[in-house]
């Protein structure tokens, strides 16, 4: 292990060291709001492969942070390294330098820290010319602690953690009060009493249909499922009766609400025995296998509806949240709601394809081997789940996938990544044999890029930046890409079409259009699909028409968070205060409805993530109930407000609001 100091040379513009210890190798940094830090020019030619460092948060809300490598010849980070820290507590952040690599895009991360993000594109180490530790921007100049910084190989095992309690037995902030928060059980008993006396809410508006649909508008006769028609310029999503509908309501519709517990239960004010009768059905080790934590999930969301409810918990707070959507004029169940809500509660809803189709060896990150006989095989296995629902008219459609993690990496050219992967897979046949077709010798392929090809065969060795030999050469691999990404959507949606030809398929949800040939293969969609953050997605709308796109456009994600209610991070789009929650979310939907191809746009989550983090490690204010069930009502008002013109709007006979909320700088990871 190598000891890091910190020294004031290399402190970054807007960074200001308050306090250094020798004795302890701590400093204390001010950190401006536009976001500043420190040097690591230890990063650039060691050969340990760990970072190391305990940190403390000086502030009263979570910090994310960023380790930054810029390369030679280039203004701009080749790769970020994001990870969010607790406020007022010492962990550890441990960060492997063979993520730079490019595989891995949610790391690993310590007891006690939160989510770790890898945005950017792969770095080879002879390439770095600084690392840069940094401060993310913030509404205001923060303070952190730094102690210990180390360069090491050998992966620290149960990091020192201090011994206090920092959340209270209904899962909330221990060390904080807000508005609204719930301080003892009867009175939580009265809160969702209250709610559940409203479970036969129905929509509060005249003119929907029983679907949520807008009886002033028919559009088609009822096809008895939903569809798509365009009118004019204006694309719509139609109900089962033939009534234009828009949709909208939130993802994650149930109580699930995961807290993530292994390696912080001495932080918890209670945690019951894993074998407690009423409780070890709440706890679950997550899916996702982690080199050195199995991920231990507790929702104490179903414990507090235990709590008031008892035994039958479930099947009373189904009726409480059905009637508590209605009562709000939300129409659509979002994506990876409760399966046992879907088709049973009478309020649409969307899916994903439960499992899309991959390959025991892929490309780039997730990205199959999409010309593998394998690849169409698990396509035709996968949409066969498909046949359960549908016939079930309450099924808006489904979508394909969630944000590809291939994606992630901004104008990726995957035909570089089948050339820079070792393996010989079906994918690197395909495009040998293109370019064998195109060019017939490799002399002319050589004269077309610049290259020093000895034969065709080379092409199977590791080929680095392939598209880099030459224009030509950029041209080539642009579109045999093209070819890859077009049977990576085309496959399966052949599969699943003839399972379910019923339902509309809703595309890729992509995290954000990184890459414009991502819209390759749409016109095999019903509807085009983004997650976007944003206060207005107008442009993100806009622009996935300018790349040729003549389909409906669904959201389906988006959020807003403050730090007023209990919280300590926004998520990925922050604002002053709870009534803002409110004001953003109209001004959101409002122009989506306003956008000529904007039909829905589903809100980024039912309930608040865990204050200490959720699987992942996001914990963030962006729920429309907090960790008891209980509702927002700021919030929860202007949704109903919203719903009740949002027709008016998308018809044009409205305008949007005009009111935007008071935004922050997000406190994300």
């Amino acid at each position: 292990m190598r000891q890091i100091t910190m020294d004031r040379e290399n402190l970054m513009k807007g960074s200001v060291m308050l306090a250094k210890e020798q004795a302890s190798a701590s400093c204390t940094l001010q950190l401006s709001k536009e976001g500043s830090g420190i040097l690591l020019p230890q990063l650039i030619d060691c050969k340990e492969h760990l970072l190391t460092f305990y940190v403390e948060v000086l502030e009263e809300h979570s910090l994310p942070m960023h380790l930054l490598f810029y390369v030679h010849g280039e203004k701009e980070p080749a790769l970020e390294i994001r990870f969010g820290l607790l406020p007022k507590v010492r962990s550890m952040v441990c960060i492997d330098l063979g993520w730079l690599d490019g595989r891995e895009l949610f790391p690993e991360a310590m007891p006690g820290t939160l989510k770790i993000v890898c945005h950017g594109r792969r770095v080879f180490r002879e390439e770095i010319e600084k690392a840069v530790l940094s401060s993310m921007a913030c509404f205001h100049d923060v303070k952190i602690k730094i102690e210990e910084m180390a360069l090491r190989d050998e992966y620290p095992v149960n990091p020192e953690l201090p011994d206090e309690k920092l959340v209270d037995c209904f899962g909330q902030d221990k060390r904080k009060s807000w508005k609204d928060k719930t301080g003892d059980l009867e009175s939580l008993k009265a809160r969702l009493q209250k709610q559940y006396d409203e479970r036969d809410a129905a929509y509060p508006f005249e003119d929907w249909t029983e679907y949520g649909g807008w009886k002033k508008k028919k559009l088609k006769e009822g096809t008895g499922y939903f569809s798509s028609c365009k009118e004019g310029e204006k694309w719509w999503l139609a109900d089962p009766l033939g009534y234009a509908y828009f949709s909208m309501g939130p993802d994650c519709v149930g109580p699930g609400s995961d807290c993530r517990v292994d390696g912080v239960e001495k932080w918890l004010d209670w945690l019951p025995d894993r074998q407690d009768a009423a409780y070890k059905d709440m706890f679950f080790e997550s899916g996702r296998r982690e080199a050195h934590r199995t991920p231990l999930i507790f929702s104490y969301a179903k414990a507090n509806l235990y709590k008031v409810f008892g035994e039958n918990w479930y099947d009373k707070w189904k009726d409480m949240m059905g009637g508590q959507l209605k009562k709000y004029g939300m129409n659509t169940l979002g994506n990876w709601s409760d399966r046992r809500l879907l088709g049973t509660i009478g309020i649409p809803y969307v899916t994903s394809l439960p499992e899309f189709p991959a390959t025991k060896q892929c490309i780039f990150r997730d990205f199959p081997d999409v010309f593998s006989e394998e690849y169409a095989a698990q396509a035709r296995r996968c949409a066969q789940a498909l046949e359960e629902k549908k016939e079930d008219p309450l099924m808006i459609g489904y979508f394909l996938r969630n944000e590809p993690a291939w994606a992630f990496v901004d104008n990726l050219m995957l035909a570089d990544e089948v050339l820079y992967n070792p393996e010989k897979t079906a994918c690197k046949e395909k495009l040998i044999a293109f370019l064998t077709e195109r060019y017939q010798s490799i002399e002319k392929l050589n004269a077309s890029w610049g290259s020093s090809f000895e034969g065709f065969e080379s092409l199977y060795r590791q080929q680095k930046d392939a598209s880099k030999h030459s224009e030509a050469a950029k041209e080539d691999m642009r579109e045999f890409s093209r070819r890859l990404m077009r049977a990576y959507v085309e496959i399966p949606v052949r599969e699943c079409r003839k399972v379910d030809p019923n339902h509309m398929i809703l595309g890729m949800r992509w995290a954000w259009i990184s890459n414009p040939d991502l819209a390759t293969g749409w016109e095999n969609f019903d509807v085009f699909s983004i997650n976007c953050y944003a206060v207005d997605p107008t442009d993100q709308i806009q622009g996935i028409v300018d790349l040729g796109v003549d389909l409906p456009v669904m959201i389906g994600e988006f959020h807003f968070g403050a730090l007023d209610a209990g919280l300590p991070a926004t998520g990925l789009e922050g604002v002053e205060s709870q009534e803002d929650r409110g004001v953003a979310y109209r001004y959101y939907c409002e122009s989506v409805a306003a956008h000529p191809n904007g039909v829905g746009c589903h809100y980024f989550q039912c309930y608040d993530q865990f204050v200490l983090g959720r699987f992942d490690g996001e914990n963030y204010n962006i729920g429309l109930f907090d960790v008891c069930s209980c509702a927002y009502p700021e919030m929860m008002e202007h949704i109903r407000e919203c719903s009740g013109g949002i027709y008016e709007v998308a018809d044009g006979k409205a305008k949007r609001s005009r009111q935007k909320p008071k935004s922050i700088p997000m406190i994300a990871y």
